[in-house]
């Protein structure tokens, strides 16, 4: 995550101090948890909240018996890993829907992604847990968030109750619940209005909102990018309605990932889910023990598998795998190869959830549409074309290029890759049957 990128550096810079030492000392762990703190206190993490970080971790490792197999270095980063994951909350903890049907009372401050939050959250438990869903547009406040949210509730296919001119919000939530009882929906989502600032209005609506409706699950949306001021109004906000979870948006921003490492030290309250853009997809559960591989470069391989799953297609699979073994891999498998991966996200994001590849794309900016060109290739390809490879001679060759707006560079580069990968997937299907067949003698 982009958000950690300078913390990673720092906390990579800290544990060097132990590099070539034989054991871990007073000395050399006063130094490096010194550094640690600064790292923290830098990446927007309170004093206190950092200092009781280091505390934990200077006990811990100067308590620990150090393995003969074990560097003092790496003994410190599995610590501090440790910390990390606890600090965030250790394990995910999940929305609770036990009941039919679940209300849901989204809490913010206006210009936190609230609203879009709801949009997201729709499209999640929809699309992963196969619930029916109703949207309350219950911002009574800002006419504009109705509207939003009726924009959103359009794109990702699910309902939104309102009531035009009606200023009581939990009137509107309650008639929605109502609506939604006889029409068999599963999960109800309140989305309620915001201020720029906490204030006493705001803290009496939202009481009021949560008394009245007893959500099952109350989640409090904060922008990350606000950084300690996101940490006092999660605290201001969860003295007055005692929420379940916190939602930080826009972790793909510039920002230094305080809110992410002192929230859940702060409130007591876990972080539940993360949003990374402006895509209605673009929501993560918040997987502590993840979240801290990240920060110490050691990628997130298991997300990365999971968002691969999401766009499996076993049906397809085994076609493809038929076309491999009778080498009838095609432009139109190609391509829909590359649909899937698009839907898995963005590429950089994808890239980095690989063990160092944080580090590796810090400075390489792959831009969203980074396929576009390759797509253009593919479609300026006649029916024929795609299915028959072999055929493209250095005129058709030519004539895709001018059609697709590219050079003949570029469609030498792609048909090359083409090549390349069909005898990959050919070695890698070969080497796996031989496998299977091992299994057999």
């Amino acid at each position: 995550m982009v958000m950690f990128d300078n913390l990673s550096d720092r906390l990579e810079r800290s544990f060097k101090i132990l590099k070539g030492e034989g054991k871990i000392s007073e000395i050399n762990i006063a130094e490096t948890v010194k550094e640690i703190r600064r790292a923290l206190i830098d990446a927007d993490v309170s004093y206190k909240v950092a200092k009781e970080f280091c505390d934990r971790v200077k006990l811990k490792a100067i308590g620990s018996n150090v393995l003969t197999a074990v560097k003092p270095q790496q003994m410190v980063v599995k610590i501090v890993h440790d910390e990390l994951a606890e600090f965030m909350g250790s394990e995910h903890a999940e929305i609770n829907l036990k009941n039919t049907p679940s209300v849901i009372l989204v809490a913010g401050l206006n210009g936190s992604g609230k609203t879009t939050f709801s949009g997201k959250l729709a499209l999640h438990i929809k699309s992963k847990k196969g619930r029916k869903v109703l949207l309350a547009a219950c911002d009574t406040f800002r006419p504009a968030a109705i509207e939003q949210l009726k924009t959103l509730g359009a794109q990702v296919g699910v309902p939104v109750y309102s009531e035009e001119g009606e200023k009581d919000p939990v009137k509107v939530a309650q008639n929605a619940l109502r609506q939604a009882r006889s029409e068999g929906v599963g999960v109800v989502i309140v989305d309620t209005a915001g201020r720029l600032v906490v204030d006493k209005e705001l803290m009496d609506e939202i009481a009021l909102l949560h008394t009245s409706l007893k959500p099952d699950e109350t989640l409090f949306v904060v922008d990350a990018m606000t950084g300690q001021d996101a940490v006092e109004s999660a605290k201001a906000f969860n003295e007055a309605i005692d929420y379940d979870g916190v939602v930080l948006t826009k972790m793909d921003g510039d920002t230094r990932g305080g809110a992410a490492l002192s929230i859940k030290a702060v409130t007591g309250k876990p972080i539940k889910f993360v949003s990374t853009g402006e895509k209605m997809e673009a929501l993560d559960i918040f997987y502590p023990s993840r979240v801290a591989d990240r920060i110490l470069g050691m990628g997130d391989v298991v997300s990365l598998v999971e968002k691969a799953q999401e766009q499996f297609d076993e049906k397809q699979a085994r076609e493809l795998h038929k076309k491999l073994a009778r080498n009838q891999f095609t432009f139109n498998d190609f391509y829909a190869q590359l649909k899937q991966v698009q839907k898995m996200g963005n590429v950089k994001d994808l890239a980095g959830m690989l063990p160092g590849m944080d580090k590796a794309l810090k400075d390489v900016d792959i831009p969203d549409d980074a396929f576009k060109p390759t797509e253009a290739i593919i479609q300026s390809m006649t029916p024929y074309e795609k299915e028959h490879p072999e055929c493209l001679n250095g005129s058709r060759r030519q004539r895709i290029a001018r059609g697709s707006g590219t050079s003949l560079a570029d469609v030498n580069k792609l048909i090359k890759q083409f090549e390349q990968t069909r005898k990959m997937m050919k070695m890698a299907m070969d080497g796996s049957l031989k496998q299977r067949l091992k299994g057999f003698r």
